[in-house]
């Protein structure tokens, strides 16, 4: 037993998922990190399984969902798994994001392992936004117009970038197939990241609610957090079958069953839900060029953070004021989401800018301030 756990791949294995010294402390939300990985897994098996039946051709697409759905054996049950499975995702990495956020898992030695999570949230962002144009339905078509056009407010150049991305000059059969192709290839290269996340992980170790070192009081993975880990999955597949067997179509968009029309205009496009704070955020900015690189900015400020902010307290259990505004700004993500989702018009635009001020000073101002208040009165203190 000895020689086997000591072979190179087996042994670290051992060392990762059986007795990695892991704090006593963690809570349900340490659990979000498994539970993106099962959501990960779940999307690529899904999604290799949907494309052996998917025709990546403008005349065909949106048929061939429909032959999913209605001919291939148990398709009904693949496509609900799979579109479902990335609202999931993103619910999932959300509140994991929240997570950090609040107990300040941003905070060195962690900077590298923080980064690397901003990267594969960017690339899900970038991946679910070219598998929503797959299916070829109405809001698909015209969703992708309305996003990819964005690229055009690059100066001098964004035209042709945008001719590029098209494969043409408009929506058409060569942009679906570089999408297929991209949307495919992605959720392998977020596999190849969530590694490197897991690696620098167990390097560093985990923070916990506390916000300091447990090394004398930890406990191995294995059996207490695989056997928490494992009831957590069962509760989010609980969850996460409500939507796919009795709201399969809740989170997505009743234009995207009809089949894509370039010559009838939705009267209201708008993205999928886990968009629309960052949709919201690019109408609130009337320049379009200073629209999209806020956009752009809303997840690279994420990057700043471990730069900008390192709080003597990590946790915000202990932080009154860090607390408070933490909670100001989860508000604010949700007013962004809610504003997203309506037209342009008053009073949304309105709110949508106040909102989008905040979420910027939240990250720039806020945090930084309040971690300097705080590191300032704790050095006063006799």
């Amino acid at each position: 037993m000895k020689r086997f756990v000591k072979a190179p791949i087996v042994g670290d294995l051992y060392q990762t998922g059986i007795v990695y010294p892991s704090a006593s402390n963690l809570s349900y939300f340490w659990n979000f990190g498994v539970l993106a990985l099962v959501c990960l897994i779940v999307q690529i098996l899904t999604g290799v399984f949907l494309a052996m039946h998917y025709t990546p051709e403008q005349n065909l697409a949106f048929l061939s969902v429909e032959h999913i759905m209605r001919d291939v054996n148990m398709g009904w049950l693949l496509r609900y798994f799979h579109a479902n499975g990335a609202s999931m995702f993103f619910i999932v990495v959300y509140i994991h994001i929240l997570r950090g956020l609040y107990y300040g898992s941003y905070v060195a030695p962690r900077e590298g392992l923080w980064l690397v999570g901003v990267i594969i949230l960017l690339l899900m962002i970038v991946t679910a936004f070219m598998g929503y144009v797959l299916p070829w339905g109405q809001m698909s078509f015209w969703g992708a117009t309305v996003i990819t056009n964005l690229v055009s407010a690059i100066p001098k150049i964004g035209g042709d970038i945008v001719i590029w991305l098209w494969g043409g000059y408009s929506i058409n059969n060569a942009t679906l197939n570089r999408f297929f192709s991209l949307h495919f290839l992605f959720p392998f290269l977020i596999a190849g990241l969530v590694l490197i996340h897991l690696i620098l992980l167990h390097t560093d170790g985990s923070n916990n609610p506390l916000g300091i070192s447990l090394k004398r009081d930890s406990i191995p993975f294995y059996p207490y957090y695989i056997l928490k880990d494992l009831y957590g999955v069962v509760l989010f597949f609980f969850f996460f079958g409500l939507f796919v067997f009795f709201m399969p179509n809740y989170l997505g968009h009743s234009d995207n069953y009809i089949a894509a029309n370039p010559m009838v205009t939705p009267p209201h496009i708008v993205p999928e839900w886990y968009f629309l704070p960052f949709y919201a955020i690019l109408r609130s900015i009337p320049d379009k060029l200073m629209g999209v690189l806020a956009l752009l900015f809303a997840i690279l400020v994420l990057c700043l953070l471990p730069f900008l902010v390192s709080p003597e307290l990590r946790s915000n259990d202990f932080r009154p004021l860090a607390n408070f505004v933490f909670w100001l700004f989860v508000l604010d993500v949700l007013i962004l989401g809610w504003v997203g989702s309506k037209p342009v018009e008053e009073p949304y635009v309105q709110i949508a800018q106040i909102a989008t001020l905040f979420y910027f000073a939240y990250f720039l101002f806020l945090l930084p301030g309040i971690s300097w208040l705080e590191t300032y009165f704790f050095q006063k203190r006799p």
